[in-house]
């Protein structure tokens, strides 16, 4: 709540954050992050193409006339595809192709997914408005220092009340990046926010469904059209994130965000302070230290799914929040499910892209084995986070391996191999020819590169796909 009649509200405290931010203070280290989260987003967005929700979302663009052939002024690519919409329409495609694996890197403090729909609505906008790359990075780190300086304000409780923070946190560090992308000045910035504030949405009892996906393309795309808005003069009210009837009473319970708002800008900035996961398993993220520790026994002492008499799995307060199916029945579901995705790494030795079809779900022994796994979370605050998993063989040996430190966490980050991997597989997925190190090679220099437009980068996200075989020129699928 505002503390005073005269005191800026959190809109405008967050618009002068995003009016005095100084691109040149990047660091080589922060804009690499920004190249390997892009690059990150384009690729599992590209190995989603295929499926069922994003051609029904290609259905609906085409059959309400949306898309159109060329890139014609106010248009924007969709990604994999050879067609064009509106800056908002392919923001929330390739959103919603973005997150519709499940695949896409987190940030902790948010409980969610930031780039996914950061960059959709970043690079629609940059694209449809012709746009140099010099500000693309900057932007792209302004609008994750507001929304994890949210998150750390009031995330836990918020995602706990149902909220699906991705899409209800992110499309206010994504309206506060495109903001700061279209140089709009600080009323601007503010009317933006509450604009954003009027299209936040997003509800967990919509994980494990399609709907999902859709929440953090909305975002992306609402961003977009925010910030369209006030640049056009749209207004919004003052006080629509810390008023009487604002965004902190209605959805965080009154929290104040004063603290850390005070915080905006500080060093170290949050790219580099709370930083980036790149998932490794194309799953929900609550499942991925269990899975560590259940591949490292697996490998340790040579186990497979038929030595496994019971499986306990003990983790952190509210770890297993979000995994709502015990016995998923297709892959959608098992990308939310803690019995899958400790099946899947016994029974194949990994969790990969090919895990997810409903034909891998649904196999007898995978199916027989949801029984045997049991789970359960400590008690008290959320803290540091970890799992244990507890095994008991039919030979009456016990095991036990305890995670902490994720794989792909910011602090324990994938080596450039693991990294170009993860993107020549969804490249590969997706049905293209991968070149996920020629990509990203270019993608770390197109914006030291003077005048570089839009177009180019994505010219270079095309080079991490040299020949496209199967989607690109589908829009009627």
């Amino acid at each position: 709540m505002p503390s005073a009649s005269n005191a800026p509200s959190v809109a405008q405290r967050i618009a002068r954050f995003a009016t005095t931010f100084d691109a040149s203070t990047l660091e080589p280290a922060h804009r690499d992050i920004c190249a390997r989260t892009l690059a990150d987003t384009y690729a599992v967005a590209f190995a989603g193409q295929g499926e069922p929700a994003v051609h029904a979302a290609l259905r609906y663009l085409h059959g309400g006339g949306l898309l159109h052939d060329d890139g014609g002024p106010g248009r924007a690519r969709l990604w994999g595809r050879g067609a064009w919409a509106a800056a908002e329409t392919a923001a929330w495609f390739n959103g919603v192709a973005g997150h519709v694996l499940d695949y896409d890197d987190v940030n902790v403090a948010q409980r969610g997914h930031p780039s996914v729909v950061l960059w959709p609505a970043l690079l629609a906008l940059a694209q449809a408005r012709g746009l140099d790359g010099e500000r693309l990075h900057a932007s792209y780190v302004v609008g994750l220092e507001v929304l994890v300086k949210l998150s750390r304000a009031f995330a836990p409780e918020h995602y706990a009340a149902g909220w699906h923070s991705t899409a209800s946190i992110g499309v206010l560090g994504a309206t506060a990046a495109c903001a700061y992308l279209l140089r709009l000045d600080a009323g601007q910035i503010a009317h933006a926010l509450g604009l954003a504030v009027a299209q936040a949405a997003g509800s967990r009892e919509n994980v494990g469904t399609q709907a999902k996906c859709f929440q953090a393309g909305q975002a992306g795309g609402a961003a977009v059209r925010a910030a369209l808005l006030a640049a056009a003069g749209f207004e919004a009210g003052a006080h629509a994130i810390d008023g009487p009837h604002g965004y902190l009473r209605t959805y965080a319970d009154g929290a104040s965000a004063d603290a850390w708002l005070a915080r905006l800008g500080e060093a170290p900035l949050e790219i580099e302070r709370s930083g980036l996961d790149i998932k490794q398993y194309p799953m929900c993220y609550a499942t991925h230290r269990a899975i560590d520790a259940m591949l490292d026994l697996r490998a340790a002492h040579d186990l497979r799914l038929q030595d496994i008499a019971r499986v306990d799995v003990l983790g952190s307060p509210g770890a297993f929040v979000p995994l709502v199916h015990p016995r998923p029945a297709n892959g959608l579901q098992g990308k939310f499910s803690l019995p899958y995705a400790m099946a899947a790494a016994a029974e194949d030795g990994a969790v990969r892209l090919a895990s997810f079809t409903d034909t891998a779900v649904r196999r007898p022994q995978i199916q027989r084995f949801f029984d045997r796994v049991h789970w359960q979370e400590e008690t008290g605050d959320i803290g540091a986070r970890m799992a244990e998993v507890r095994l008991l063989l039919r030979d009456g040996r016990r095991l036990a391996q305890r995670v902490e430190l994720l794989r792909g966490s910011a602090q324990r980050p994938l080596d450039e191999p693991q990294f170009v991997a993860k993107l020549d597989d969804c490249l590969h997925w997706g049905g293209a020819q991968p070149d996920g190190q020629a990509g990203l090679r270019l993608l770390r220099h197109c914006e030291a590169l003077p005048g570089m437009r839009a177009q180019a980068w994505a010219q270079a996200l095309d080079a991490l796909h040299p020949v496209q075989e199967s989607h690109q020129g589908e829009t009627n699928p």
